[in-house]
């Protein structure tokens, strides 16, 4: 007579993993992307945080997304380093490339509002009719050339925050399709 296979130890996939486990995955270009991530986006942290948030409306989404992916990065990332991710029953690499496009949707959000802040700058003048003529945009903020320089930064590292983003969704699809 055959002997039965035991339905809880057939019941869950094997889990699909690419990337390599421990040390090892700073060593490949994923891993060091996701180590750029986790710098560059804590700068933009940081760098919007010290600017004094001049436009708490768009610049507190700024905030909350470049905290909480630094935040999720680094912990998607010790999941590899301390090699907890081959204990997770899961497709590995569907989930790489499903973060990492939902990071690259919020991180370019960041960065469209972040340009249109620094952009946004008016400078402070004497003359009385400026206050009387229409603004060329929407958005009028009022910086110092302190503010404005930290801002025009941490514009330029929101977009290669989202360009990282960008690059490690492409290769966590190529890893997926296989």
């Amino acid at each position: 007579m055959a002997e039965a296979t035991n339905p809880a130890a057939t019941s869950f996939p094997v889990p699909t993993i690419s990337l390599p486990l421990g040390p090892d995955i700073i060593r490949t270009y994923s891993g060091a992307l996701i180590c750029m991530e986790i710098i560059f986006g804590g700068l933009v942290w940081i760098l919007v945080a010290s600017s004094n948030v001049p436009v708490p409306l768009l610049q507190g989404w700024v905030m909350f997304v470049s905290v909480t992916l630094f935040c999720c990065s680094a912990a998607y990332l010790s999941l590899f380093l301390l090699g907890l991710a081959d204990r997770i029953n899961t497709d590995w690499n569907f989930m790489d490339m499903m973060y990492h496009f939902m990071a690259l949707l919020f991180y370019f959000s960041v960065f469209v509002l972040e340009a249109a802040v620094t952009s946004g700058v008016h400078k402070h003048n004497t003359n009385t009719t400026v206050c009387l003529s229409k603004p060329s945009t929407n958005i009028i903020t009022f910086m110092d050339f302190r503010q404005y320089s930290i801002n025009v930064v941490a514009t330029i590292f929101a977009f290669f925050v989202t360009v990282f983003y960008g690059c490690s969704m492409f290769m966590g699809f190529k890893r997926w399709r296989k």
